[in-house]
């Protein structure tokens, strides 16, 4: 994290950064004050979270209701004060294609990142009148070193065959793709998006978004 702060640091811009549980509403309500205070308010904020709970006990469940819809909720409303003093509020959420369509995500991970759609797209509604925008970014399988994917494909190579030849392009998504999603949602070019969810996913999914 020092490292990324300072990066980001040496191209002239102010960055802040600190490790916060999303799940403790306290700490995160304190962590987003701190940040608002360091960067002189806030203009967009991105809810990427999860607990990759994909068991289906109990503890699953709670993992996941607790960070991955939770923790957006929490992380919305503690910035919503200073989202409402900005003149370009964005809001994205991080879903998922699992919300979209049943895959081996099925239970816990799936359901709530198809609730993060719906929460998001009642937000969009509810704070178009305040001009404040909410879109949620929903993406499919994403490879980089140390992630899910890289460790699915060290320890259980023949899954990850499986998976990758579902990709029509041939290949996974890499976390620029993604960010790139994120930030044209949550900039000025997308002034009049608010209420989508865009899915970038290579056309991994075939169900057709209405």
């Amino acid at each position: 994290m020092k490292a990324t702060v300072a990066a980001l640091s040496a191209r002239g811009v102010t960055a802040t950064g600190a490790a916060v549980d999303v799940s403790d509403a306290a700490a995160l309500a304190q962590w987003v004050a701190d940040s608002a205070a360091a960067l002189g308010g806030l203009d967009i904020v991105v809810a990427n979270v999860s607990a990759l709970a994909i068991s289906t006990d109990e503890a699953g469940w709670k993992a996941g209701f607790d960070t991955d819809l939770m923790g957006s909720v929490r992380m919305v409303n503690a910035a919503m004060p200073f989202l409402e003093k900005s003149k370009a509020a964005s809001i994205v959420t991080i879903s998922s294609v699992s919300g979209r369509e049943i895959d081996f995500a099925a239970g816990p991970y799936g359901a709530f990142k198809a609730a993060l759609i719906h929460y998001t797209q009642g937000l969009a509604n509810q704070l178009a009148c305040r001009g404040i925008r909410a879109n949620t970014v929903s993406p499919g399988n994403t490879y980089f070193e140390g992630g899910v994917w890289n460790r699915i494909e060290q320890g259980n190579p023949d899954f990850f065959r499986q998976a990758l030849a579902l990709n029509p392009t041939g290949r996974m998504g890499t976390p620029q793709e993604m960010a790139n999603a994120v930030a044209f949602l949550a900039s000025p070019a997308a002034s009049f998006v608010t209420g989508t969810n865009l899915v970038v996913d290579g056309a991994l999914t075939r169900g057709v978004q209405l």
